[in-house]
């Protein structure tokens, strides 16, 4: 339970810091403006990274469910 606890800690000031560090880029880039294709380059990449995360974890699910991952390593000769 202690070692849940410092690794949702650890992970709250990971968010926290990253947030601070974007908040910072954010602010230093502020004399920079985007035009309409600069919003749809940001939306589709952030819209592709959480459609390849998604993805990526249905697959890591669908994997454990069906036992691929008892069979891993397995078949090795020796």
């Amino acid at each position: 339970m202690r070692g849940d606890l410092l690794v949702i800690g650890i992970l709250f000031a990971l968010l926290v810091v990253s947030a601070a560090v974007a908040l910072w880029v954010w602010n230093e880039l502020a004399d920079v403006a985007l035009d309409l294709h600069g919003w749809l380059a940001l939306a589709g990449g952030v819209a592709a990274t959480f459609l390849l995360g998604v993805g990526l974890m249905t697959l890591v699910y669908q994997s454990h469910r069906r036992g691929f991952d008892e069979r891993a390593g397995h078949d090795r000769d020796g």
